[in-house]
């Protein structure tokens, strides 16, 4: 489908991916921002210099597993809506303002105002469904079906996600966690991140997208097809073969990477060694979840080249998500030697969580945006929103998964529960890799790149690499 996007380009792409990019970068600053906080509200003590809710590491554990994993159940619902009734761009408006007023809801319930904190978790909940899948969803829409600078797009995309991401513990948790200021401050910073991206979106939005995400794609497909509701083609129905059997091998990934909000945060807080001395600073614990969107910064686009600078060798998304799940695998035995050296010493040095940190970025960047590109490029125009969606659903079961695995540390100890996730990284990646030839196949050339467009990719992707 062709869009009436305005002319001009910056770095080599549309205008309008840089509002996407801003748009999304201060609504993942809202969300990590309270990440960062919300297991560490819920465990510290009501008598404590910074109340909060006094509940047991494993319940607090639990809570997040659900939360996280709901704010990824309701972009189905979302995305669903703005494929047939809404469209993407006012889906966006709505779930931003109802993610903002969540934040404010989460501030004025500290301290103790359990009723008002699950309010404010609802709010987010639905906000987030009418959000996320469709801003991801506008990004694709500015590339034609063949243009391969889509990848490096989702990638710059990805990028933005991470700016806002780091951002958000820094000034989120350093507020939230001083007793001077206190919970409540950080969660207010957060909204004022969710506001801002609702104000970019709607002051720019005409400028830059022109008709992108006005119609819900669902009519537009229709349009396109004479008013006439066709079943899907056999080429159809292979991709999605495709797109559900990695979504399998997906939930094992996030389920392993949301440890950082949860059991590893709770580690970063009690078991880690977290004094600079020559600073007499203590880090505050919900800092080093600014490492992995650091890391991202930092590696997006030197992954990205590497990918482009492969040429024919480069490997498709099954391929790469074999090394992603290796690559977190290796993260995991670095908590594992965390613990070893808790152990020994008392507490854990800080450059064990660095490099574990590390490494799941860099599994990360294997597995997230080549999946979400993938995603746009294998789902039919009429299932674009639902599929995004349903990328996300998967993230429901899998930080599910998570919650619930952090907990059983209160009885079997990190070491057992840090060690296991590696394992399973390792099989996962061993059944994954004799079958991707096949899901190749069942793409049916959707990762074919053309030597033109792959040159200019190449060049904004350098550009890019400069001005990180």
């Amino acid at each position: 489908m062709n869009y009436n996007i305005p002319p001009g380009e910056i770095l080599g792409h549309p205008k309008g991916l840089f509002l996407l990019f801003t748009t999304e970068m201060w609504e993942r600053f809202s969300y990590y921002g309270m990440r960062a906080l919300l297991v560490l509200t819920l465990v510290a003590g009501t008598e404590a210099a910074n109340p909060g809710f006094g509940w047991s590491q494993g319940d607090a554990l639990k809570l997040y597993g659900w939360y996280t994993g709901l704010v990824y159940f309701t972009p189905l619902i979302g995305g669903w809506l703005a494929d047939n009734f809404i469209g993407q761009r006012r889906s966006i408006i709505i779930g931003g303002v109802l993610m903002a007023l969540a934040q404010f809801v989460l501030a004025a319930s500290i301290p103790g105002n359990t009723t008002l904190f699950f309010i404010g978790l609802v709010l987010l909940i639905i906000g987030n469904g009418f959000f996320k899948p469709n801003i991801s969803t506008m990004v694709g829409d500015l590339y034609g079906e063949h243009d391969t600078r889509r990848d490096g797009a989702f990638t710059i995309f990805y990028m933005g996600i991470n700016v806002g991401a780091f951002l958000a513990p820094l000034i989120c948790s350093t507020l939230g966690e001083d007793p001077a200021y206190g919970w409540k401050y950080g969660y207010i910073a957060a909204g004022v991140g969710m506001s801002l991206s609702v104000i970019i979106q709607l002051a720019l939005a005409n400028r830059f997208l022109g008709d992108v995400g006005v119609k819900p794609s669902a009519k537009l497909s229709l349009e396109m097809s004479g008013g006439e509701k066709k079943p899907l083609t056999a080429e159809e129905r292979d991709r999605l073969r495709v797109i559900f059997t990695l979504f399998i091998f997906v939930v094992l990934f996030w389920a392993s990477f949301e440890q950082a909000g949860g059991l590893m945060n709770l580690y970063a807080n009690d078991k880690t060694d977290r004094m600079i001395d020559f600073m007499n600073f203590e880090v505050p614990a919900g800092w080093f979840q600014s490492l992995n969107p650091f890391y991202i910064v930092i590696l997006a686009p030197v992954f990205s080249m590497m990918w482009i600078k492969m040429g024919s060798k480069n490997p498709a998304t099954p391929f790469k998500m074999v090394i992603g799940l290796m690559l977190t695998a290796i993260g995991f035995f670095f908590m594992v030697a965390a613990v070893y050296d808790q152990q020994a010493n008392g507490l854990a040095s800080m450059w064990w969580l660095a490099l574990a940190y590390l490494f799941h970025t860099m599994g990360e960047l294997c597995i997230s945006p080549v999946g979400l590109s993938m995603t746009t490029k294998l789902a039919p125009l009429r299932l674009a929103s639902l599929m995004m969606g349903v990328w996300f659903l998967i993230n429901f079961f899998a930080n599910l998964l998570a919650g619930y695995i952090g907990a059983f540390a209160e009885t079997m100890g990190e070491m057992a529960i840090f060690a296991g996730i590696a394992i399973a990284n390792i099989i996962f990646a061993l059944i994954l890799w004799p079958i991707s030839g096949k899901l190749v196949d069942w793409m049916h050339g959707a990762e074919t790149y053309g030597e033109d467009v792959k040159h200019e990719v190449k060049e904004e992707l350098e550009a890019t690499s400069d001005h990180a």
